[in-house]
């Protein structure tokens, strides 16, 4: 059983995503964004400086990325949290973006997204021709006639070609 500090913390934090409704209901009951949310609350419990949100959006539709996006950045600034999302995906999480630490190829670039998210950069870091192309706000990293983000990415037991 909670004491009131405890319950007093829990409360806080569901009202921080605005949650408290959700906890009342059944887990089962709930969608993937409003379980997020609800992950997202559990995360603040004691009052961390950092979060890590381990591909956060998967299995969201966009609707929900874009709320788990302005919630955890809200959170970022209202906490003066750091925050960071792993993620294979950059593009939903652009808007709440300030530096990208991208991996490939037993390599990293550090930087501003303008900075890393490049065709240089990309290049040198995946060893291949990369072409990284942005449209309406949207980053697209393409290798051959293949999406890197989506097939580059594959766990390695996945491939077919391994």
């Amino acid at each position: 059983m909670l004491n009131k500090a405890d319950r007093r913390e829990v409360d806080w934090a569901l009202d921080m995503v605005g949650a408290r409704d959700l906890a009342r209901r059944p887990l089962a009951e709930t969608s993937g964004g409003e379980r997020q949310r609800l992950l997202l609350a559990q995360s603040l419990i004691g009052r961390p400086r950092l979060l890590l949100l381990d591909e956060p959006l998967i299995s969201l539709d966009p609707r929900h990325q874009q709320a788990v996006v302005a919630l955890a950045k809200s959170l970022q600034s209202e906490l003066k949290i750091t925050v960071l999302f792993s993620a294979h995906d950059v593009n939903p999480l652009l808007p709440a973006l300030d530096r990208v630490l991208y991996l490939g190829g037993g390599q990293a670039a550090l930087g501003k997204v303008d900075e890393v998210i490049t065709s240089p950069v990309l290049s040198r870091l995946y060893g291949a021709a990369i072409e990284v192309i942005e449209l309406h706000g949207r980053i697209f990293v393409m290798a051959g006639d293949q999406e890197v983000g989506r097939d580059a990415h594959q766990h390695e037991a996945s491939r077919s070609d391994v």
